[in-house]
């Protein structure tokens, strides 16, 4: 948290500090950057391992569930030639979509001898507190939204953390005694990370513009975004057809493209799957959880009932889904190209179809997606094959510049 920010937002407020009970902490940085955070990832655990007594257990802060389980496997499988000397270790994934019994296992003590080594998303930053950790591994990377100006598109990708998340994250070694913290990154990388402004505005002006604020562009945030970031939104909504509709699309706590979604679905008899489909797209993950079910669920319904949206299914007729879908995202819709590959038409640009997805054999001329996501190529998330002359029949004027 910017405690500055905040007191020179409200007239330079006097700030209280109230002090946890913190032992002091042992930064390390490296001393010089490693192109590689995996394989020095890697290096550290096992240095780690080799010197420090079994009972020390290690956290390890990384990205994603790909790259957890990844290194997760390998740790176990270097485990199983360590020299005469080493002993066991059991390494341990935790991410958002375990199920809760996976995730307990993290409090379960290790055999005796064994080290407990847990490789984290940053949901280990503030989440959860693990009795036992006296080592902390910071990648200084994260996998996060961030919004792209150009396409006007919110992109997930790996990136660097801000300076408040890296603080957050060696805070960890603090909890129970004075541990060293090893962060992947030299002293000068760290000085300038910078505060992440991930956000993409376009709900946030949706609701400004629904409350009657006048001067939208130049409304007073605490944290003003830059002007690029905010010159792209009253286009986007205006493509939408949400500043005309303002009131309906801002009763949805949602993206104006699933708002239009929702809206637009008895036009094609689906707001029963509509909805489905759009809880789904709101959260992180889709694994069962009752509270967040319930909270997804008065979210899509309330505004229904106050809009008198009427509740049908299309049965089997799943091209109306198709339809009306693209109606909502068609800003995010690729071409097939001959050679095969696919181009996105809003910011003409390479994107693919991951291996994983169920489209990737079927190779329909046209798609669109719910947002991309950047590895070691850019993919589209969350695919629905659309017709072209749909798109064309959604916004005419749109995609005749595009052409």
């Amino acid at each position: 948290m910017d405690v500055d920010l905040f007191s020179q937002y409200f007239n330079k407020s006097p700030v209280l500090y109230l002090e946890g009970r913190l032992h002091p902490i042992q930064i390390n940085y490296t001393k010089h950057p490693q192109s590689d955070y995996l394989q020095a990832t890697l290096v550290s655990v096992f240095q780690i391992h080799q010197e420090a007594p079994t009972s020390y257990d290690i956290l390890v802060v990384m990205t994603g569930q790909e790259e957890i389980e990844a290194l997760a496997r390998t740790c176990r499988d270097i485990a199983k030639n360590l020299p005469d000397g080493c002993g066991p270790m059991t390494a341990i994934p935790l991410y958002a979509s375990l199920s809760p019994a996976q995730q307990l296992r993290l409090f379960q003590p290790a055999p005796k001898g064994c080290r407990k080594v847990i490789v984290s998303t940053n949901i280990a930053e503030t989440s959860i507190t693990i009795s036992g950790i006296k080592y902390i591994i910071d990648t200084g990377m994260v996998k996060a939204k961030h919004f792209n100006p150009e396409s006007g598109l919110e992109v997930l990708a790996v990136q660097w953390v801000s300076k408040a998340q890296a603080w957050q994250r060696a805070g960890r070694a603090g909890r129970e005694d004075t541990r060293p913290v090893y962060c992947l990154y030299t002293e000068d990388e760290f000085d300038n990370l910078i505060p992440m402004t991930v956000c993409n505005l376009a709900s946030v002006m949706l609701q400004r513009l629904a409350l009657g604020i006048p001067d939208v562009m130049n409304f007073d945030f605490m944290s003003k975004p830059s002007p690029g970031k905010q010159s792209v939104i009253p286009s986007q909504l205006d493509l939408l057809g949400a500043v005309e509709k303002k009131d309906e699309f801002a009763s949805f706590p949602l993206e104006p493209r699933y708002a239009k979604t929702i809206l637009l679905s008895p036009d094609f008899q689906c707001s029963e799957e509509v909805l489905t489909i759009v809880s789904l797209l709101s959260v992180d993950t889709v694994v069962y959880n009752p509270p967040l079910f319930s909270h997804v669920m008065s979210i899509s319904f309330s505004p229904l009932f106050q809009l008198s949206m009427k509740l049908e299914s299309c049965g089997s007729d799943t091209g109306s889904v198709h339809r009306c879908l693209a109606h909502g995202l068609f800003v995010n819709a690729a071409e097939l190209q001959p050679n095969g590959s696919y181009m996105a038409l809003d910011n003409p640009q390479p994107v693919a179809i991951h291996t994983s997805s169920v489209l990737f054999q079927a190779k329909p001329a046209y798609v669109v997606f719910n947002e991309p996501l950047h590895t070691s190529k850019r993919y589209m998330r969350d695919l629905c094959l659309v017709d072209a002359d749909w798109l064309v029949e959604v916004a005419p004027k749109y995609f005749h510049r595009k052409n």
